[in-house]
Formats: structure tokens, sequence, C-alpha cells
């Protein structure tokens, strides 16, 4: 999550930096909540009633949706140590590909393991434009590396108990493709790539017939008052132009000293 960068905006995140998350929903309930906040409190969130609407609906669902997409069995961890800043920019590489350094680690924290996901860069593309088929192929090749120094290392998420079958990363990763959880976690880090992915990828595993009763229906649960909240998001989104305009009239006519 982009958290910065709201916070850069005045955009409330709600998410104290000394809180610790003891459990999968409470994490992902708060990220929601972030992305609520950026609707409310960003003065060109909604181009129009529509686009609202639109923005409504898809958050609405995404915090129905959450027991479906995350493990009943890994609610409460384990949450591991992710590198949210990585990419191709900030991986150092010697002349045999080995990797030698890697850069802006400040940006890493501690989330939930079923949100470890293959980098969504791995085909070149942005996350509104990911084509399924030519990612699911360089995806199977990072996994097969995966697993294979899983075996070398013998390594696993949770220590091996009597009668349990350790937990692999490279099986929980595996899972969350197959149930479409990399789309809801992608979606999660996304402020402006949610909605995308979610009438792109996750409500397609929902439900294919996707008719105008879903936006009739789901922005009434968002909140109690949300048609006076739609009003007033037409509201600012007009004033946020005029300013805007005005700003960069000023700018035109503005004279710079000769030096």
């Amino acid at each position: 999550m982009e958290l910065q960068y709201l916070e850069n905006e005045n955009i409330p995140t709600e998410m104290p930096r000394d809180y610790t998350y003891n459990t999968v929903e409470s994490c992902v309930m708060d990220i929601l909540r972030v992305h609520d906040n950026r609707l409310r409190n960003q003065p060109n969130a909604a181009n129009n009633v529509g686009d609202c609407i639109y923005q409504i609906s898809a958050l609405t669902a995404m915090r129905t949706l959450i027991p479906l997409f995350f493990r009943r069995n890994l609610c409460r961890g384990p949450f591991v140590l992710t590198l949210t800043d990585l990419n191709q920019n900030n991986i150092f590489v010697d002349d045999k590909w080995h990797i030698t350094c890697l850069v802006d680690l400040e940006w890493a924290c501690s989330r939930p393991i079923e949100m470890v996901e293959p980098p969504y860069w791995l085909t070149n593309q942005d996350v509104s434009h990911i084509e399924i088929d030519q990612f699911d192929v360089v995806r199977k090749e990072m996994m097969s590396v995966l697993k294979d120094e899983e075996k070398k290392t013998s390594s696993s998420i949770l220590p091996t108990e009597v009668g349990r079958t350790p937990l692999l990363l490279s099986e929980v990763m595996e899972q969350a493709w197959k149930t479409g959880t990399f789309w809801y976690s992608l979606a999660l880090s996304s402020p402006t790539g949610l909605f995308h992915l979610f009438y792109s990828h996750i409500q397609p595993l929902m439900s294919t017939d996707y008719s105008n009763e879903f936006r009739q229906t789901m922005p009434f649960y968002w909140r109690k008052d949300v048609a006076k909240f739609v009003l007033g998001k037409l509201v600012d989104k007009k004033k946020y132009d005029i300013e805007l305009q005005q700003a960069f009239a000023t700018r035109s006519f503005q004279r710079y000293p000769a030096y």
C-alpha cells in the first residue's frame, strides 16, 4: 500500500505506525479503510456520479469478500518481512544475473504470508494491463526456481511438527494464484488500480453476469448517507477543477526575472 504518498496528500490513513496487527482480517480491513479515506478526502477522487458509484461498489464488495480470499488456518499469521518496493530499478546483478544488491529497503514491512506474491512487473506491464496468459508463463518459471531452492535448503515457513506437513512459501503462493488471492492482494496495494483489478479479475470469479443491479445495490451498503456523499464529491470535483484552472492561469501570467 502506497501509504507514504497518501500521507503526502494529507489523506488520513488511520494506521498508527506503532500498531501491530495480530490477525489478517484486521489488517485487511484497515487497508480497505485507507482506500475509503482516499475516496472521501481526495477532492478529485471521483469524476462524476457513475465513477463514484463504480468505486464505492468495488470497495463494498472487497470488504465482503475477505473470508473467501484468505485461508482460515492462516488468519493469525505467519506475517513475513516483505520488500514492498522491489522493482527492476532496485535490483543490482552481476554479468551472470546473480543478485548482488537490493536498494530502497526502507519500504519493507511484515505482511500476511498470503500477500507475498510474484512481482506484477515480471512482464513489464502495470497493474491495469497485466496479460494473464503471458504473466502466468513467467510466474510458473519463477515458482519452479523457488520450489527448487526450497528443496535445496529444506526451508519452510513454519517449523515441522510431528504429524503435520511443513508450510512452504511456494505452496501458499500457488494457492493464492489459483483462488484469486493474488489479485485481491494486488488490489489492496494499489489505491488507483484497485477498481480495475476488482472488475477485471475479482468480480468475474464471483459472477460473469455483471449487471446494473450490482451498482444499484452495493453503494447503499458502504455508508448510510451514500447519496449525500456522492453529491458532495461532485461539489469537491467542481471546486478542484476551478482551483486548478486558477493555479495554471496565475502561473502562465507570472513574470520571472531575467538573469
